[in-house]
């Protein structure tokens, strides 16, 4: 059997807003990666398994590559870089709409040229732009040389993205699928709960917090109902912070902490409750050790 299936990484690379985490979340037919109208909502790699046919297709979430400052956003761009390193084959999204090349996009397009490396390149958002300007920057960027196939798609509601699962498949390696076919992830499901709640932040507070604010999930107890409790902390790195996630009365965390119930409850078909507290702590943006535990630094 081993020489009849495929199975390989692909990455997805691009700027922030891209689209990667729709376009993930569209191929697996499954709320993983969080998703928010705010720039650098994903903070570290998020795998998702899906399956075409006879191949295996590992695809990588990376983080949006951008001018990092603070050593949370370093990690996030080294963690995108080095997805992109060790996958079997690199998608390089860029949102269409925009219409002009962004700086974090054509640092990309050096990075592939230092490195060495070719890539599919998929134009997002296609539906949001005239069709004479879309062969225009198709044309452009075709003619880079860095891009093996130029693609055009809509994430959001699915136009292309059989195509190119299609043009990706038949490139991964013979061999043996490396998860079991049901499998959709290797995120723990404690992480996944921290992230729905996270996404809750984004959405809920647009420009007040959302970059101060960081999602643990403290714990996870299955009850005999079938129910399972879940007690989770939102960091925040000042008290001011604190009284923004709180709201008026507490009302801001009240409707955090139903919306992410809903929706944690939706996903694994049961009963969820929801039990969130607000910790104060200082830079933690710059915290290596805080960093690790949240999964956002690899042990050195």
């Amino acid at each position: 059997m081993a020489d009849e299936t495929r199975c390989g990484f692909v990455a997805l690379l691009g700027a922030p807003n891209a689209g990667k985490s729709t376009l993930m979340n569209h191929i697996l037919g499954s709320k993983l990666s969080i998703v928010s109208p705010k720039p650098q909502t994903t903070r570290s790699r998020v795998l998702g398994v899906a399956m075409h046919e006879q191949t295996q297709l590992v695809f990588l979430d990376l983080p949006g590559v951008f001018m990092a400052k603070r050593k949370l956003e370093r990690v996030m761009v080294e963690t995108a870089w080095e997805g992109a390193r060790s996958a079997d084959l690199i998608v390089v999204m860029i949102d269409a709409s925009l219409e002009k090349l962004s700086n974090e996009t054509r640092s990309i397009f050096k990075w592939l040229e230092n490195e060495k490396k070719q890539a599919v390149l998929v134009l997002n958002k296609v539906d949001t732009i005239a069709k004479n300007k879309l062969l225009d920057i198709t044309k452009e960027l075709h003619d880079t040389g860095l891009f093996t196939d130029v693609l055009m798609i809509s994430a959001k509601t699915g136009d292309g993205v059989q195509d190119l699962l299609k043009l990706i498949a038949p490139r991964m390696p013979e061999g043996e699928w490396q998860y079991p076919e049901d499998q959709l992830t290797d995120m723990p499901e404690r992480l996944w709960a921290a992230e729905i709640t996270r996404e809750q932040v984004f959405l809920q507070l647009r420009d007040e917090l959302p970059y101060a604010a960081a999602v643990e999930t403290e714990s996870w107890e299955e009850r005999a109902d079938g129910s399972v409790a879940i007690g989770q902390i939102i960091y925040v790195q000042k008290e001011t912070q604190r009284a923004i996630v709180l709201g008026k009365g507490g009302t801001r965390i009240k409707e955090i902490g139903q919306k992410s119930r809903l929706e944690m409850g939706a996903e694994l078909e049961r009963k969820v409750h929801l039990t969130l507290h607000i910790k104060v702590k200082e830079n933690w943006t710059e915290d290596i050790n805080f960093l690790k535990a949240q999964g956002l630094l690899g042990s050195e």
